[in-house]
């Protein structure tokens, strides 16, 4: 990959993965100071040249998420203003985009309004990680790549031994089934399905189950988990239909509110996640274990730039 010409910077919001990133394409991470003033107010100030340089900027917009939004759009404006050519805003996690369609009447499509900020403020690319809903692509009118953390997660648990009909990955809802094919294609196991209605944000109620679950080894897909409650409930149905054992697996620890008193209370085995958003020291708890992502955004960087193909990247290789 040519790098003459390529500089990498990072927010304050997962500079742990950015210098990663950074340190896989064989680049040191950019120069550049994050001042937060008494009054909330962002402040980013670039201490080396970017004038005709390929840019890309690093930043979860996880908690706290409109402070981490404002850093991004503050850091591509500066970018801007001082000639970079191409801005590439690389969001290991999209903040918003649970809020991507009107579910009732007079709701805003807040991930639409993050796409739109992102593009007004200077951003010619976005590269992100497993939306909540893929459609959020089309919000944008620039370049969006898309990647997946199924190959490394799925190669986690191949390593484990977990493949056959042992096996058994579970949708947490009906949404997520597209998802959890996925990972029973890696695996060649079957998938089951909960079933599941959700009173009011931020929690659900298992309602019913559909597969074989009895005597197999369980794992659970999603994309995130954020209080926890649909991977916990959906962990103690499935022991109770006779799993043999539940594990779970996502690509965005959000961990927000009781998230992990419940996973620490729950019978699952082991909570398998990436390093999309920096989790803090008090919730690195024995139950989790952090795969990094930095290797898989590092290759698709570098394919970005060369003009190469991302998709073979997430095909398992036969």
């Amino acid at each position: 990959m040519r790098t003459n010409d390529v500089k990498v910077f990072s927010g304050s919001s997962n500079k742990e993965l950015a210098t990663k990133i950074a340190h896989e394409l064989g680049i040191e991470l950019g120069d550049a100071k994050v001042v937060r003033f008494k009054d909330g107010e962002v402040y980013v100030k670039l201490n080396e040249t970017v004038r005709g340089d390929t840019v890309l900027v690093v930043q979860s917009t996880s908690e706290p998420v409109n402070e981490n939004l404002m850093e991004l759009l503050v850091f591509i404006d500066a970018l801007k203003r001082a000639s970079a050519k191409e801005i590439i805003a690389v969001m290991p996690y999209y903040g918003y985009a649970r809020q991507d369609r009107k579910a009732s009447p007079r709701e805003p499509i807040t991930a639409k309004l993050v796409a739109n900020l992102l593009t007004t403020a200077g951003a010619t690319r976005v590269i992100t990680m497993d939306l909540h809903a893929q459609q959020i692509q089309g919000f944008f009118d620039i370049p969006v790549d898309h990647m997946k953390a199924l190959p490394i997660l799925a190669k986690y648990f191949l390593d484990k031994g977990f493949t056959g009909d042992d096996i058994v990955v579970v949708s947490p809802d009906v949404g997520g089934v597209k998802r959890a094919r996925g990972l029973a294609s890696w695996l060649d196991c079957k998938i089951a399905i909960i079933d599941k209605r959700r009173p009011k944000p931020n929690e659900s109620e298992v309602m019913n189950i559909i597969g074989e679950i009895d005597g197999k080894i369980a794992i659970f897909i999603d994309d995130m988990i954020d209080t926890a409650g649909t991977i916990t409930n959906g962990a103690q149905a499935v022991m109770d239909r006779g799993a043999k054992e539940v594990y779970a697996c996502c690509t965005h620890a959000v961990f927000s509110g009781p998230a992990i008193d419940r996973l620490q209370e729950s019978p699952l085995k082991e909570v398998v996640i990436s390093d999309s958003i920096q989790l803090s020291e008090d919730k690195r708890i024995d139950k989790v274990t952090i795969l990094s992502v930095s290797k898989l955004f590092s290759e698709g960087i570098r394919r970005v730039i060369n003009n190469e193909s991302l998709s073979s990247l997430f095909v398992k290789q036969k």
